[in-house]
């Protein structure tokens, strides 16, 4: 595999050439701070761009196309990245060698198309394109508390720290889609187009050269070169003591979640000791978490931890009888303590580390992973793989230790539900 960035002054493209799979992938990344009042509008955005475009003025037209372009797939999102919000327009489309030589130039032309030049007239979005984007995002808006483990993690952050790029739903708001009209999102797509970083990266069996010269023509993008700013954010309030939330929700089983902050972590906390940290907490089968609140105590139906490096946050999620609520989230701070003071074998450090390794080998075995991997190293300047399997080596049980001295809860949201868990029901783990 090898890897080229060439930088032309309004956008990076990142070509990565391998002959491993048989299709090339091409990521459109716009990207630029993260404010509230814009998630929702540029969640609108992405996705009305691949309702229809100028040239393919429907939905149907635009498919029809992407069958003619041999089941060419694309699709967008808009996600948040720490202090950033990432709006990521994907296409997939199957390597010339093994359909027909024009159809590289083709498929490329399409993306331009789709991006480069939107259904819209007299300076507004098509009607049809926007009142189905409208609808749709409005649904699953209004769809949220249906569903307990996604909802339940959002409350949790917004009650972690409020109007920070913690607390913000990547969802977007109810209030701030009733705001959107077919002009002011025209308004901030050109704002987009001239204001965003942008960053192109092509997977495959590619020609360099070949595909430089097709991405200046079809994707003329003529944004302002800039160095962005850290992706990382440390929280700036913090509750001097746990913060709890309780709520009652319509659902069978309660839902605990836990939300603990850590201060002034060092890079190489961040990448890689809290990856051994939460993996020994609560991130697989033989975690503290599973074994003793779930097997030992029978607590709960699932259990597991998150670590979020880009906001130094661990978050537990565990679902639990309303009733014993007290009791589990004793039995979970008792492993919270268990860790601060070294109770857990070497053992356990290596199987993380092996883990770890592992999944880095997984990580060339698809585009889209690669395409993760080489974000990642221009986002949050991460490492290679091969340096990255020396770090991870390097991490000991006094890293470990103290990592989890810096761990303190500073959240509990529960969404309360009114039925008994069954044994029977399986981990989510």
């Amino acid at each position: 595999m090898k890897y080229k960035k060439i930088d032309n002054g309004n956008y990076r493209l990142h070509l990565i050439e391998t002959k491993q799979f048989k299709t090339i992938t091409v990521k459109v990344n716009f990207r630029r701070k993260l404010k509230k009042e814009e998630i929702t509008i540029r969640n609108f955005l992405v996705n009305i761009l691949f309702e229809s475009c100028k040239k393919y003025p429907t939905k149907r037209l635009l498919d029809i196309e992407t069958e003619e372009l041999y089941e060419l797939g694309y699709r967008g999102i808009n996600y948040s990245s720490g202090n950033y919000s990432v709006m990521s327009l994907d296409s997939v489309f199957i390597d010339p060698i093994y359909t027909e030589e024009n159809m590289l130039e083709e498929s490329i032309k399409f993306i331009g198309e789709v991006i480069m030049n939107p259904n819209v007239e007299n300076k507004e979005f098509d009607k049809v394109s926007f009142d189905n984007t409208y609808n749709m995002i409005d649904d699953y808006l209004l769809s949220l508390k249906e569903n307990p483990d996604q909802y339940s993690m959002v409350r949790l952050f917004e009650e972690m720290e409020e109007d920070s790029p913690i607390s913000y739903r990547s969802v977007g708001y109810i209030e701030d889609l009733k705001k959107i009209t077919r002009k002011n999102l025209y308004e901030y797509y050109l704002d987009v187009m001239k204001e965003d970083i942008v960053d192109i990266f092509v997977v495959g069996n590619i020609d360099n050269d070949k595909i430089e010269k097709l991405i200046a023509e079809y994707l003329p993008f003529k944004n302002k070169i800039q160095e962005p700013g850290s992706h990382f954010y440390e929280m700036q309030k913090v509750h001097e003591q746990p913060h709890v939330k309780l709520e009652n929700g319509d659902l069978k089983q309660s839902k605990l979640l836990m939300g603990f902050r850590m201060l002034g972590l060092s890079d190489f906390e961040k990448k890689y000791v809290l990856n051994v940290y939460n993996y020994l907490l609560g991130g697989s089968a033989d975690s503290k978490l599973f074994q003793n609140v779930r097997e030992k105590h029978s607590l709960c139906y699932s259990i597991h931890s998150s670590s979020q490096p880009l906001t130094s946050i661990i978050s537990i999620k565990a679902g639990i009888n309303a009733w014993d609520y007290d009791l589990a989230c004793a039995i979970i701070l008792e492993q919270i303590e268990d860790m601060r003071n070294g109770k857990f074998e070497d053992e356990d450090i290596s199987k993380a580390i092996i883990t770890y390794k592992n999944g880095l080998k997984e990580l060339e075995d698809s585009p889209d992973s690669i395409l993760s991997l080489y974000s990642g190293i221009e986002y949050f300047s991460s490492d290679d793989i091969p340096n990255r399997i020396k770090k991870i080596e390097k991490v000991t049980r006094e890293d470990v230790i103290n990592l989890a001295s810096k761990v303190e809860l500073d959240t509990i949201y529960f969404l309360e539900g009114n039925e008994t868990y069954e044994e029977t029901e399986t981990s989510t783990l």
